[in-house]
């Protein structure tokens, strides 16, 4: 089983978490922003993996610490948690119809670190997260997983259902991204001998 664990403590943020890849979409989390312990609750579900999140962090200064220092412990939770990557199927795609919305998103965990985020979201706030701090957190998983993550809604109407959508269509690519392909379990995934 490839399980990690991360304590990440800085003067805006305490954050405990652990991770096992091959879960059963249990999950204990805690941010202090119900609307993002909901995204990652459902991330956690759809991906079949299992974790523990909990973050103290500076919310009364504002979100965005809380908001990014999440998506860096995350990262760390999954870079650990992969190991040296052999044998992984290290890229995946999904896309997600949520209602009147439709998301895709494509992640490749092959080290290099980049984002592209497109939500479409057009208020200040989703539930009680700060929208514009969802670029924030993704950019913390990609630096610190070392993925590759382009996100984009398509179209749609509710804010809820756009940001839903990604997260489901993120849990979803990288359950498979994470999966081990039997035959190649040796291998790394790359030509260059090197991710």
């Amino acid at each position: 089983m490839r399980t990690a664990a991360v304590e990440r403590i800085t003067k805006e943020t305490q954050i405990q978490g652990t991770l096992r890849i091959e879960g059963k979409g249990r999950y204990d989390v805690q941010t202090g922003i119900r609307f993002l312990d909901h995204m990652l609750e459902l991330f956690t579900k759809h991906g079949g993996f299992d974790l523990e999140l909990a973050v103290a962090g500076d919310l009364d200064v504002d979100q965005h610490h809380s908001v990014e220092d999440a998506g860096i412990a995350l990262g760390q939770l999954f870079a650990k948690a992969l190991g040296d990557r052999k044998g992984i199927n290290r890229a995946g795609y999904y896309v997600v119809p949520m209602d009147e919305t439709l998301a895709v998103v494509a992640v490749d965990l092959g080290g290099r670190p980049y984002l592209v985020y497109k939500d479409k979201v057009n208020v200040r706030l989703v539930g009680d997260l700060q929208s514009e701090l969802l670029e924030d957190f993704f950019h913390g998983f990609t630096t610190h997983a070392g993925a590759n993550l382009h996100a984009k809604v398509l179209y749609g109407r509710s804010n809820h259902h756009k940001v839903e959508a990604i997260f489901k269509c993120w849990a979803r690519a990288m359950k498979f991204a994470c999966s081990k392909d039997q035959r190649l379990k040796d291998q790394l995934p790359s030509t260059k001998g090197l991710l």
